[in-house]
């Protein structure tokens, strides 16, 4: 039986607050939703378990920083941290909430359908090996090969480090792939060699590129930076 967890969704907009209760709630879950950083910091100072917080750092009375600074203040530990994505406004952020512990990066437009496996790793660490670097939502076809077995599958995320699948029949972690995908907007394909990192038969797998040439990490970089600082608001 899977547990329930409880997950605190902090952002102004009525919309990706509802679309990720709904996803939440869907899987079986808990949400809570709080609309400025007073209410956040309330929440978190109440006696219900938070097991996870999913952040907009341009909250009304937030800081941006300044209310992950005082987030860690009021809970030094623990819930993870997992920031929308287009509410960063460079690098430097990224950097900066790195020492603070976020735990990782969601796009808030993100489909519902895509919403709990970019959770799921956060929900429950102990069955994925979490990369840490910034990932986006990417939904393409994929072929990977083990061995003379070749299966095709969409992608659910890519990252500069692998790329996440969706699948209902995943392969054992440490598993040896070798993988092609294209990027959107792109004529040259992806050809890599990869781990099989995490697994679950809820969400899919993890790949994480061993082997792949230059010109292909660059591609996939360029499109990780483009789509991941891709702000929503000014």
């Amino acid at each position: 039986m899977v547990a329930v967890k409880t997950v605190l969704i902090a952002d102004d907009t009525a919309f990706v607050r509802d679309r990720f209760k709904m996803a939440l709630e869907g899987a079986g879950h808990r949400a809570v939703t709080v609309r400025t950083g007073q209410e956040l910091l309330a929440a978190l100072r109440g006696q219900q378990r938070i097991d996870l917080v999913v952040l907009d750092l341009r909250l009304p009375d937030g800081r941006g920083i300044d209310l992950v600074r005082s987030l860690r203040r009021v809970a030094p530990e623990k819930p993870p941290i997992v920031v929308f994505s287009g509410t960063i406004a460079n690098a430097a952020e990224v950097r900066d909430l790195s020492s603070f512990g976020v735990a990782g990066y969601v796009n808030e437009y993100t489909g519902v359908g895509h919403i709990m496996p970019a959770l799921a790793p956060h929900l429950f660490p102990e069955h994925y090996n979490r990369r840490s670097s910034p990932r986006v939502v990417l939904g393409v076809p994929i072929t990977y090969r083990v061995g003379n077995a070749i299966s095709t599958s969409l992608t659910l995320n890519v990252s500069h480090g692998g790329v996440a699948i969706r699948t209902t029949n995943p392969l054992d972690v440490a598993s040896v792939v070798r993988l092609r995908f294209r990027l959107p907007g792109t004529k040259k394909e992806v050809d890599a060699e990869a781990r099989v990192a995490w697994s679950d038969r809820r969400v899919g797998m993890g790949l994480q590129f061993t082997s792949i040439d230059p010109p292909a990490q660059a591609l996939i970089d360029n499109y990780v930076q483009t789509h991941f600082f891709s702000n929503r608001k000014a």
